[in-house]
C-alpha cells in the first residue's frame, strides 16, 4: 500500500510538473537591425504566465544587454576582480546598454525601475495584481547598443560580424519569489522555458546561424533588408551569428543536426560526420533523445569551457590521434550544450550536477572509445617521456589530479557555492571536474555501473522541466539500497578532505591485520585492495565513520595493501595508501629519482633533479642543478638544494631550503609555514656572502576566496657573513638580525591598498618602519599612486659601518639580501641604475647635494599620475634625517613609464634637488629602471587572475 501510494504521488507530482512546463511564457519579437548605429532596435511583446500560488504585483525582467552600459556595473567590477583592465579603458563607444523607450501592458503604460544593486535588471509595477494561472502581456519597445567583442566575445566583430547572445530582454524565474542576478560573464542566464518567435530585419550579404528553427525567409518591407522567421519551443537560450562569411557546417546524424564552426579542415568531411554522428548516438544512448531538431556548437562555447590538458598544444606536435582535436572539442561542447539546454536548473546557485553529468559523460565517452589513451597519447613510444609518471596516466586521470590540485592549494570549495563566488580556477576546472570525478566515485560504490541508468533515467524524467539538483538525490535513494548520505550531505556541501592511511600491519600466526586510519574530518567511504604476489586478490569497502578500522586478512590471501588502488577517489593524499607488512626498514615504496618535474607518483618516494641558471654582474652566467622533491601537485613538505657554480667567479655558490607547510580549511589562519633556507653567491667581485634564514609565516584571508584580502605575520632570524676585502676591512662583516614583519595587501586594478610594518633587532641596531602604498583607477581613466615611507632607529651604534645598515633614500644596501640586484654594490654603470621601490623610494640620484641615507629617521612620500596611456608624471619628497644633522628636504620629480606595473617600469628625472636635470651632463645614466621578471613573477601574473 505504502508502495502505491509513493508512485502515486510521483506520478501527481511529475503531472503538475508538465502543467506548469507548459504554461510557459511566449515571446513575439520584432527586431531590426542597424549597422550604421552598432544597435537593434527591438518591439518586443511578451506574455507571462503566474505559474505560482501568489499573486504578483510586479515583474521582473532580464535585461543583461545593459550589464555593458558603465564602468560601476556588477559585469565592470567583474572584470576589474579579474584584474582585467580592458573594459575600464575602453572608450564608451566600445560598450554597450539598452535604451528602454516604453513599457505598455495591462491597457496603460506601466512604469519600471532598474535595483539599485542591478542596473541590467528592469522591475514593472504592474497597475493590477497578477493572480495565479492569469496572464500579462506586455510590449517593450527599446533599442539595444551592442558591445565590442573583446570584453565577452559577444557584440560586434571587428569585420562587422554580429555574435548575439543576451541581447533581448527576457522575463526573470519566479520560484517562491523572483529569481534574478545580474551579468557577471558568466554566461549563466537564468531564462524560463519560452516559446519564442523572432521576425529580425537585417541587412542583404549577411548569413544568420542560429539552432532556432528558421521558418520563413522573405523580403523585408525595409529597402535592402530581408526578414527572416525565427521560431523555438520551450527554450532557455537564443544564440543568433549574422555572419557576412559564415564558416558553420551542418551535420545530419541520425538524432540531431549538429551546426557547428569548430573546424579541422585536415579531417576529412566524412571523418567529421562520422564522428558528429558518434557523438550524438553517445549521448542519445546514454542521455536521452535532445528535444530540438539542432543544437549549435561553437568556438565560442569551446572557449568558455575547453578541456584542458595536453590536447590544447598546437596541432603539429599534437601527440593523439588523428582528428582526436577535434573530436574532444567537438564532444565537450556538444556535451555541455546538450546538457544546458535541457536540464533546467538554476545555472547561479545550483549547477553543480549538471557539470557533474556533462564530465562525467565525457569520460563514459572516453572509457567507451578510447580506453587505452594516456594523457601523453603517443608520446609514451619515446623513451625519454617513459621516464615520467605522466606516461603512465590514463587520459581521464587529469580531471582527479586537476581537482585535487585546488584541494592542495587549500583553495576547495564545495560544490554548492554560488557560481559567482568561485574563484576563476574553480569556475573554470575545479567544480566541474570535482563534480564529475564524485559522480564516479559514487557509480563505483553503488557498483555495477548502475549510475549510468540512473542519470539516463533522470534526464528523461527531467528534461525541459524545471528541477533542482536535490531531486536527482531521491532519484539516487530510490533505486540504490546504500546509504549515499556521505555524497549528498558531505561531498557536495563540504570542502573538507578526504584522506586515509594505512598503518600498523601486523602478521598473526596465519593472518595479517592492517588499519585503515581517517586522516581529515570527512567520512566517507574507502576502497582498500589487496594483492599477493603483485595480482589483486580481493577489493572491500570501509565505511570512514571511525577513526580506525582494522581488518583482517589471510596470509595466503595478500602480502600487500593500497587504498584507492584505482584512484578513483579523489583524495588529497595518495602517498600514505601503501602498507606491505614486514617491510624492510618500515619502507614500503622504493625511492625514485627523475629528470626535470613530473606529477607525483604515490607508489613511489620521489626525487627531482633539474638544470637552472641565474645572473649576477658578479658570479656571471650561473648554471647548476636543483635536487628537489616538488612535484606538480603541491605538497607540506618540500626541500630543494641548488649547487651552481658562477661561470665568471668560478666560484661554487648556491641555495638550499626545506620548509613544511600547515593547512587551515576555512579559517582565518588558511596556512603556518615554517623552515630553514641558505643561500651563497658574490656581493662584490671575488666576494662572497653566506646568508641563513630559520623562519615561521602565517597568513591570513577572508572566508570569501573570491576576495584579494590577504594578510600575514612572519619572523625570521637573517643570519649573515661575508666575505672580507683584504685592502678594504669591514668593521661588521658578519651580523644577526631578527626581523618581524606584518603585511596587509588588497591588490585590484581598480583600487590596491597594501600595508607593511617592519621590525629589526640587531647587536648594533634596532628599527622600525612600515609603508602604505594605495593605487586608484578613476572612471575617467587616470590613475593615482601614491607611496608613503617612515623609518626611525630605536637604537643605531653603526658609525663605523658608515651607511651599511641606514634607511636608504634612492637605493636601500639591502643588507638582508632580500632584493634581486643584478649588481647590488656597483655605484656607477647600467646596473647601478637599478631601483627597486623600497625605503625612501627616490628615483633621483642626489648624493652631490643631500643625504641619501639616515642613520636617525626618515619620511618620505611617492606619488605619480597618468598622462597618456603608459606615461606617468611622479614626484617624491621626504625629509632625511641623520644624528648630530638638521633634517633635510628633499624632492625629486620626472616622467615615468609604466610598461607593466610595479615589475618593469623606466623613470626618466626632470627637476629635483639638483635642479633641471634633463640639461646637465650624463643625463642618460640618471635614468633609473625597474626589473623584476623571474619565473616566479610571471607565475604570480598568471596564478593571480586564477586563484
Amino acid at each position: 500500500m505504502r508502495h502505491t501510494l509513493k508512485s502515486l504521488y510521483a506520478f501527481i507530482s511529475l503531472l503538475l510538473l508538465s502543467v506548469v512546463a507548459t504554461s510557459q511564457h511566449t515571446m513575439e519579437i520584432n527586431a531590426q537591425l542597424i549597422p550604421d548605429e552598432r544597435a537593434i532596435h527591438l518591439n518586443h511583446t511578451i506574455t507571462i504566465t503566474n505559474t505560482s500560488s501568489d499573486a504578483w504585483n510586479d515583474v521582473y525582467l532580464t535585461d543583461w544587454a545593459h550589464s555593458f552600459s558603465s564602468k560601476t556595473t556588477p559585469l565592470a567590477k567583474r572584470f576589474s576582480e579579474s584584474f582585467d583592465k580592458k573594459f575600464h579603458l575602453a572608450p564608451d563607444s566600445d560598450r554597450g546598454f539598452t535604451k528602454m523607450t516604453s513599457i505598455a501592458g495591462q491597457g496603460t503604460i506601466l512604469q519600471y525601475t532598474r535595483p539599485q544593486k542591478h542596473p541590467d535588471i528592469v522591475k514593472v509595477l504592474l497597475h493590477e495584481p497578477l493572480l495565479p494561472g492569469a496572464s500579462v502581456r506586455m510590449t517593450l519597445d527599446y533599442t539595444v547598443v551592442l558591445p565590442d567583442v573583446k570584453f565577452t566575445d559577444y557584440g560586434i566583430t571587428k569585420n562587422g560580424d554580429y555574435n548575439l547572445r543576451y541581447w533581448f530582454v527576457t522575463p526573470a524565474v519566479y520560484n517562491n519569489g523572483w529569481e534574478y542576478y545580474s551579468n557577471k560573464n558568466l554566461n549563466d542566464r537564468y531564462f524560463p522555458q519560452t516559446d519564442i518567435r523572432l521576425q529580425f530585419s537585417i541587412p542583404r550579404g549577411y548569413q544568420l546561424v542560429t539552432d532556432l528553427e528558421q521558418n520563413d525567409i522573405s523580403s523585408s518591407h525595409i529597402q535592402g533588408e530581408r526578414l527572416t522567421v525565427l521560431t523555438g519551443k520551450s527554450r532557455t537560450d537564443a544564440k543568433i551569428f549574422l555572419l557576412k562569411n559564415s564558416n558553420y557546417e551542418e551535420v545530419q546524424t541520425d538524432y540531431v543536426t549538429i551546426v557547428s564552426n569548430l573546424h579541422d579542415y585536415r579531417i576529412p568531411s566524412p571523418l567529421r560526420a562520422l564522428i558528429s554522428d558518434r557523438i550524438a548516438g553517445h549521448l542519445h544512448k546514454n542521455l536521452g533523445q535532445y528535444p530540438f531538431d539542432k543544437i549549435l556548437v561553437t568556438d565560442l562555447d569551446y572557449k568558455e569551457q575547453p578541456v584542458y590538458g595536453l590536447n590544447q598544444l598546437p596541432s603539429f606536435i599534437s601527440p593523439f590521434p588523428d582528428g582526436f582535436q577535434y573530436e574532444i572539442k567537438l564532444l565537450k561542447t556538444t556535451i555541455n550544450n546538450y546538457v544546458n539546454n535541457t536540464l533546467l536548473v538554476n545555472p547561479r546557485t545550483d549547477r553543480w550536477l549538471i557539470d557533474g553529468i556533462k564530465v562525467y559523460m565525457l569520460q563514459n565517452y572516453m572509457d567507451t572509445y578510447y580506453p587505452d589513451l594516456k594523457v601523453v597519447g603517443s608520446l609514451k613510444k619515446y623513451w625519454l617521456v617513459r621516464q615520467f609518471y605522466a606516461s603512465e596516466l590514463e587520459f581521464n586521470d587529469q580531471f582527479n589530479i586537476l581537482s585535487t590540485h585546488i584541494s592542495r592549494l587549500n583553495l576547495d570549495q564545495p560544490l554548492d557555492t554560488p557560481y559567482d563566488e568561485l574563484i576563476k580556477y574553480n569556475k573554470n576546472i575545479g567544480t566541474s571536474y570535482k563534480s564529475g570525478v564524485g559522480l564516479n566515485y559514487l557509480n563505483d560504490y553503488i557498483g555495477d555501473n548502475k549510475l549510468d541508468g540512473i542519470i539516463k533515467n533522470f534526464y528523461q524524467k527531467y528534461k525541459s522541466l524545471p528541477l533542482r539538483s536535490s531531486q536527482f538525490e531521491k532519484e539516487v535513494n530510490a533505486q540504490i539500497n546504500k546509504d549515499v548520505d556521505w555524497f549528498f550531505k558531505d561531498y557536495i556541501t563540504s570542502n573538507k578532505r578526504l584522506d586515509y592511511a594505512l598503518k600498523n600491519s601486523k602478521v598473526k600466526g596465519d593472518s595479517i591485520y592492517v588499519d585503515v586510519k581517517k586522516k581529515e574530518r570527512r567520512s566517507s567511504p574507502i576502497s582498500i585492495y589487496s594483492f599477493k604476489n603483485d595480482s589483486l586478490t580481493s577489493k572491500r569497502w570501509v565505511s570512514g565513520t571511525q577513526k580506525v578500522e582494522t581488518l583482517a586478512y589471510s596470509k595466503e590471501e595478500a602480502d600487500r595493501f593500497v587504498l584507492n588502488y584505482e584512484n578513483i577517489i579523489p583524495e588529497n593524499n595518495l602517498r600514505n595508501n601503501y602498507e606491505k607488512p614486514n617491510a624492510f626498514l618500515s619502507v614500503d615504496k622504493p625511492v625514485q629519482l627523475k629528470f626535470l618535474q613530473d606529477f607525483e607518483n604515490p607508489a613511489k618516494n620521489q626525487l627531482f633533479v633539474m638544470p637552472v641558471a641565474q645572473f649576477n654582474i658578479y658570479d656571471g652566467f650561473i648554471p647548476g642543478v636543483k635536487l628537489y622533491n616538488k612535484t606538480l601537485l603541491t605538497k607540506a613538505l618540500n626541500f630543494k638544494i641548488e649547487p651552481q657554480i658562477g661561470l665568471k667567479s668560478k666560484k661554487l655558490i648556491g641555495s638550499a631550503s626545506i620548509s613544511y607547510r600547515h593547512d587551515y580549511q576555512n579559517q582565518g589562519l588558511y596556512a603556518l609555514r615554517y623552515g630553514i633556507s641558505g643561500n651563497r653567491f658574490s656581493y662584490a667581485p671575488d666576494l662572497l656572502f653566506t646568508r641563513v634564514t630559520p623562519f615561521v609565516n602565517m597568513s591570513f584571508r577572508t572566508s570569501n576566496l573570491r576576495s584579494n584580502k590577504r594578510q600575514s605575520a612572519s619572523a625570521r632570524f637573517v643570519s649573515v657573513q661575508r666575505q672580507e676585502d683584504p685592502l678594504v676591512a669591514l668593521p661588521t662583516p658578519n651580523y644577526d638580525v631578527l626581523n618581524l614583519r606584518y603585511t596587509r595587501s588588497n591588490p585590484g586594478i581598480i583600487h590596491t591598498l597594501n600595508v607593511t610594518g617592519d621590525l629589526q633587532f640587531a647587536k648594533n641596531f634596532g628599527k622600525v618602519s612600515g609603508n602604505i602604498f594605495y593605487r586608484r583607477l578613476f572612471l575617467n581613466n587616470r590613475q593615482l599612486n601614491v607611496r608613503l615611507f617612515g623609518g626611525v632607529f630605536t637604537y643605531n651604534n653603526t658609525q663605523a659601518d658608515g651607511n651599511f645598515f641606514s634607511f636608504a633614500l634612492d637605493r636601500p644596501t639591502d643588507y638582508l639580501f632580500d632584493y634581486n640586484y643584478y649588481g647590488r654594490s656597483e655605484d656607477s654603470g647600467l646596473f647601478s641604475q637599478q631601483i627597486i621601490i623600497a625605503e625612501g623610494g627616490f628615483k633621483s640620484q642626489l648624493d652631490d647635494v643631500a643625504p641619501v641615507f639616515a642613520n636617525d629617521w626618515m619620511f618620505t612620500a611617492n606619488a605619480s599620475t597618468t598622462l597618456w596611456k603608459y606615461f606617468y608624471a611622479y614626484g617624491d619628497v621626504g625629509v632625511v634625517k641623520n644624528k648630530k644633522a638638521n633634517g633635510r628636504l628633499v624632492y625629486d620629480s620626472g616622467i615615468q613609464v609604466s610598461l607593466l606595473d610595479d615589475y618593469f617600469e623606466l623613470y626618466f628625472p626632470l627637476y629635483s634637488n639638483l635642479g633641471w636635470e634633463v640639461g646637465q651632463p650624463n643625463y642618460d645614466q640618471k635614468i633609473r629602471f625597474q626589473l623584476q621578471i623571474s619565473f616566479d613573477t610571471v607565475i604570480r601574473l598568471f596564478s593571480r587572475k586564477w586563484y
